[in-house]
């Protein structure tokens, strides 16, 4: 990757900064030679700071760093397309993003869905029908999976797109449920996906 940093007066390129699991666009920055070679060897978004004059690592104050994927350069080598992971929010004033979009994946909302199904689990509220589920213990939590698969299935058969919906929803919420029950996320599950899509 040759970049042209001549082509602007002020030898900075604009660098766009794109989420690499959720595709969200997440800012804008700009970036001198001396930023692109250091974000490369940290592993660091790093950017040239216009107002200050300065190089800077996003996330320096905020602990919101940006951990680099990747960068590309565009067909005519004089802006940069940024993959990155957040650890945190993006913008300023504590937006996901600097164009006030929610950056969240459904693996995001998954991991939510986990964290719940685990406090009921260790905090056994009274009303809560998580918690008696877990209660009845691992044979029931499968029988109950087993049922929500039947019911997708024979909804599948039917042609109501709502009720189809609504019975793959629960399926994947029990789903969860036994998933935690033996220990395992579905963030591990997703991966064994992601190993086999690579071979």
């Amino acid at each position: 990757m040759k970049l042209d940093f001549e082509k602007y007066s002020d030898g900075l390129v604009p660098a766009i900064v794109q989420d690499s699991e959720t595709g969200t666009v997440l800012m804008l920055g700009f970036m001198n030679e001396e930023a692109v070679e250091k974000t490369n060897q940290t592993g660091r978004v790093m950017f040239y700071s216009r107002s200050r004059q300065t190089l800077w690592t996003k996330g320096e104050t905020s602990g919101n760093f940006l951990d680099l994927i990747s960068i590309t350069a565009d067909c005519d080598n004089d802006t940069l397309l940024i993959k990155a992971k957040p650890s945190g929010p993006v913008c300023h004033t504590g937006a996901s993003t600097c164009f006030g979009d929610t950056n969240q994946n459904s693996v995001d909302l998954l991991a939510e869905l986990e964290a719940v199904i685990d406090e009921r689990r260790r905090e056994r509220p009274e009303d809560s029908y998580v918690a008696k589920l877990f209660e009845k213990g691992i044979n029931k939590i499968a029988q109950k999976v087993g049922e929500e698969a039947v019911e997708l299935v024979i909804e599948a058969k039917d042609d109501d797109p709502d009720k189809f919906r609504s019975e793959a929803a629960d399926l994947l919420f029990h789903y969860l449920i036994l998933l935690r029950a033996k220990g395992v996320s579905i963030r591990d599950v997703i991966t064994v996906l992601e190993t086999r899509r690579q071979k």
